[in-house]
């Protein structure tokens, strides 16, 4: 079976962790044993989110002087690199020789002229008081939105049109190897009718990413692996109840949050409508599980009305 697995919330920092490298490797150290297992006995893609380190790489360049700050391509870029590193280090530990593990810096294609340029909304970096959020607005030109209780920088997150490498994926998955690519969305790039392209400045969302990544390798599953144990209707409510499984045409993106499982839930939806096949949202720590369909939340066109945790509604 060919999974992609595409990995945020704690897979990647804990909630409220520092940004250190020591708490991201513990993280990942985490995350890869049950990666492993799944790499053992199936081809194995790994994605992963880059919302917290890569505002943090544009705010240290900011702090440097302003001529030297790098654009938001190029830092997705040196997360990727820097986030697949602590992945390939981890996992190694945990493969045989035979398995070889490859961290690829992947280009995802967007379109120059999409919407999201005119209305930032992907968050990155760390979190800032009202007063902080509008100090950074007035003297660094930042969108800055509300994140719950907090303020944080905001971007644009085009929509991702293809991953650019997906011949090389495909190569290495053939040759026995595990794959770490899309990082953090993968490298936002434009194409121009020319056919010259180049890097643009935004942060393509990883979920989306992933469902485009895991329908052009033809992969069986999607695993979004998350800090949450999956999709809740009524989330926050007394009354709250999982979905275990669910068409995807029940499904309404809309319906959750936008900056958290809103994105998840729009990748599971298109992925499982694209190739028929079937995406889990759920937490990294019933990984097993979440590919035995056992937990999290399934949506697949197999699936018929909605199944929740009491029961099935129509």
């Amino acid at each position: 079976m060919r999974v992609v697995v595409a990995l945020g919330g704690n897979a990647l920092l804990k909630r409220g962790a520092p940004m250190t490298v020591a708490a991201q490797r513990a993280a990942i150290a985490g995350a890869a044993e049950p990666l492993a297992r799944l790499a053992a006995d199936h081809e194995l893609v790994v994605s992963h989110g880059n919302g917290p380190q890569v505002g943090l790489l544009a705010l240290q360049a900011a702090s440097f002087d302003h001529v030297s700050e790098y654009p938001f391509d190029v830092l997705d870029a040196q997360t990727g690199g820097m986030i697949g590193y602590l992945l390939e280090s981890e996992l190694s530990n945990h493969l045989d020789d035979n398995k070889p593990v490859a961290v690829l810096i992947t280009r995802t294609l967007v379109d120059a002229l999409d919407p999201a340029f005119a209305d930032p909304t992907k968050f990155v970096g760390p979190t800032y008081s009202r007063e902080e959020g509008e100090w950074y607005e007035e003297h660094d030109g930042w969108v800055v939105k509300p994140d719950g209780a907090v303020y944080r920088r905001v971007v644009p997150s085009p929509y991702p049109l293809q991953i650019l490498e997906i011949d090389p994926i495909r190569w290495i998955l053939g040759h026995g190897g595990v794959v770490v690519c899309a990082g953090g969305g993968g490298v936002p790039t434009t194409r121009d009718s020319n056919g010259t392209f180049a890097g643009i400045e935004a942060v393509v969302d990883k979920d989306l990413a992933s469902a485009v990544l895991a329908r052009d390798l033809q992969a069986d599953t999607l695993i979004i692996a998350t800090d949450v144990d999956g999709v809740y209707l009524d989330w926050g409510t007394p009354d709250s109840r999982r979905i275990l499984q669910v068409h995807p045409d029940r499904l309404d993106p809309r319906d959750f949050a936008a900056g958290s499982m809103g994105p998840k839930v729009a990748a599971a939806v298109q992925f499982a409508h694209e190739t028929g096949g079937r995406a889990v949202i759920g937490s990294l720590d019933n990984l097993d599980g979440l590919l035995s369909g056992m937990s999290g939340t399934t949506v697949s066109p197999s699936s018929v009305g909605i199944q929740l945790e009491e029961g099935v509604r129509p």
